[in-house]
């Protein structure tokens, strides 16, 4: 999969894109990732992105040009279509579902707007598939990029150490009606700590009764913590 990412601040993506998961990704071939700096495209001599809002009002917003230019000249990098994908705090809420589906692509492109927004004219010529990670606002798009594409790798094939992890984590994993549930708790060595027993169904070695036991944990913290996902009438 190749992934693009559009940014004003290529630097916030050095460090993370090169560590861990993302990075033996790449170092294998399974990603191809490439961050451009949408500066790049400016045609102002000073390499100005923004400007005042029409209308009044705080901060500055992403001008149209640069951006659509940029976008342009990065798909014509390659001959594979890429899915456009805009970060935004307006966009759909960012599910598992959505990340199992963009996992399928052969390439996405993202944009990590900044500054107060983006000219409304050039996401309406662009059509972005806008997504939020959450209802909450950050500084910019470049940290849920970073969410997303961390999201995305560790469902391709080869990613991580154990081919069935993605498999068995949180959301991925569903009850018999199809209901996302949350991962049953985890323990290792040692068996007692802190007069804190390791329960003894995991170490009964009967894995019917592990499986049944896990199952159970995974509906009551479902139930305990995120009711929202079992009240959810998308799961039906």
């Amino acid at each position: 999969m190749r992934i693009d990412i559009l940014t004003l601040f290529p630097d916030m993506f050095d460090g993370p894109l090169k560590t861990s998961i993302l990075g033996r990704a790449q170092e294998s071939g399974l990603l191809d990732i490439h961050v451009h700096d949408i500066r790049g495209w400016t045609t102002d001599k000073h390499n100005k992105v923004d400007d005042r809002p029409f209308g009044g009002g705080p901060g500055m917003v992403l001008m149209c040009q640069p951006l659509h230019d940029a976008v342009l000249a990065v798909e014509a990098s390659d001959t594979r279509r890429a899915h456009r994908m805009l970060l935004s705090p307006q966009g759909r809420r960012l599910s598992q579902d959505i990340v199992e589906s963009l996992a399928q692509q052969e390439r996405l492109l993202l944009i990590a707007g900044h500054y107060e927004g983006i000219d409304e004219r050039v996401i309406d010529a662009l059509e972005p598939d806008e997504v939020s990670i959450g209802d909450y606002v950050l500084s910019g798009g470049e940290l849920p990029a970073l969410v997303l594409v961390d999201a995305i790798a560790r469902l391709l094939p080869g990613a991580l150490g154990h081919e069935g992890s993605a498999a068995e984590d949180s959301f991925s994993i569903k009850d018999d009606d199809g209901t996302p549930l949350l991962d049953t708790p985890h323990y290792t060595r040692p068996r007692n700590w802190e007069d804190r027993q390791v329960p003894d169904v995991l170490l009964s070695g009967d894995h019917g009764a592990i499986a049944k036991w896990r199952l159970e944990q995974q509906r009551q913290r479902t139930q305990d913590r995120r009711p929202d996902l079992l009240d959810d009438p998308t799961n039906d």
